[in-house]
């Protein structure tokens, strides 16, 4: 096992993708993820690292570069946030559609207007149909190890698909924790090297990402869908063997005291740790709540997810963005439908809360869930509002 290091995560991240020994770094810096790829250039200047750092001029170039270098086979990293993503989007499907797998660390950061640094999750889910991989993390170890898994899960010719991973903004990327880091010997057991799937070579001419006649769009498209939903598999395996390695188990969804609750708290990033402890004092008064933690958002765990939530009579989803003119959020449209047809099915609540970096503590959570579970409209709530 590695040591356990105080550390920064964005610094920790970093080094976990230098383990991965990455051929291609390509990254523009943006509030708050620039941590992350200031590090690696550190790494490839000072010689630790031996990968291309390439200093784009916008996070559009970013992801195109990213779709060159990995079209060639080349181990692919990026990362960004925000506005940076809003812009990188274009590419962000393209990526997807021509199944690189490229590695992206996503520093979760409202969108503007107003302008905001801090941390929701309304970037992410501005690409949430774009076909990647996505999954969100609580607490600096699983930013860590979720890098080793992330290269795993995209490189396995099963899957061959980008991956996400989501990471709040300031709430984990500028904070220092205890970390168990990984040592070389640990990596090279765990992540095989990159054998593309597809790749660009002058020896065996292929096109990619040509033209799709309407002839073959619908088919194309379909084949992602499937591809993407049957990534599921591999993505537990690649937990699994991170279990047999480190001790540490991750599953698409982990409960907190959800055994035998009346209520469900779902929740997805770092507000699960502060949703804990307000589980934790709504025990204390005797009330049957637990947590559900959502962390595999791409593909969505739906059977997971229908068997966690059906005993419950209430859940009350976390909403960390506004899906603007809708009448819910979107973690909790997507909750609704998948319950939808259910024979047992508990009311699902909408709040919404921490936007623009808006600060969430546990009482805020347990006002939540009593505010909610006395409401008879089912539509969003958001929480805190002035005025």
């Amino acid at each position: 096992m590695g040591q356990r290091t105080g550390i920064e995560v964005s610094i920790a991240a970093a080094d976990a993708v230098g383990l991965c020994d990455v051929d291609v770094v390509a990254a523009y810096p943006i509030t708050p993820q620039t941590h992350v790829v200031e590090h690696l250039s550190e790494l490839v200047a000072e010689g630790h690292l031996d990968a291309e750092f390439v200093p784009v001029e916008s996070e559009h170039s970013a992801m195109s570069v990213c779709c060159g270098s990995s079209a060639a086979g080349a181990r692919t990293f990026t990362a960004t946030s925000s506005q940076g993503l809003a812009l990188m989007a274009e590419i962000v499907f393209i990526a997807a559609s021509m199944r690189l797998p490229i590695v992206m660390f996503e520093a979760n950061r409202a969108l503007s207007a107003p302008l905001s640094i801090w941390n929701d999750h309304s970037d992410t889910m501005m690409v949430r149909d774009s076909g990647w991989v996505q999954v969100f993390c609580q607490n600096g170890q699983e930013v860590y190890d979720a890098m080793f898994h992330a290269f795993r899960v995209a490189e396995d010719p099963k899957v061959s698909l980008p991956v996400m991973v989501n990471v709040d903004g300031f709430t984990l990327t500028h904070v220092i924790e205890p970390i168990e880091l990984w040592t070389k010997e640990m990596v090279k057991q765990y992540l095989p090297p990159l054998k593309p799937l597809y790749r660009l070579h002058p020896d065996k001419v292929v096109s990619m990402g040509a033209f799709g006649m309407p002839e073959i769009y619908a088919e194309q498209k379909m084949a992602h869908h499937v591809a993407l939903a049957n990534s599921t598999p591999t993505i537990i395996k690649g937990w699994d063997e991170l279990a047999m390695l480190t001790g540490r188990k991750y599953s698409p969804v982990e409960t907190y005291k959800a055994e035998g609750a009346d209520t469900l708290i779902l929740a997805m990033g770092s507000i699960c740790q502060t949703a804990s402890i307000a589980v934790d004092h709504l025990r204390e008064q005797g009330k049957k709540v637990g947590l559900v933690n959502l962390r595999l958002w791409r593909p969505l765990p739906v059977d997971e997810l229908r068997k966690i939530l059906a005993p419950a009579k209430d859940v009350v989803v976390l909403d960390r963005s506004v899906s603007l003119g809708a009448s819910i959020a979107p973690v909790t449209s997507e909750i609704r439908a998948l319950m939808y047809h259910e024979p047992q099915r508990p009311k699902i609540h909408c709040t919404i809360a921490g936007l623009g970096g808006r600060d969430v503590t546990p009482e805020d959570v347990v006002n939540m869930v009593t505010s909610a579970l006395s409401e008879t409209n089912y539509d969003c709530h958001f929480y805190g509002i002035r005025g």
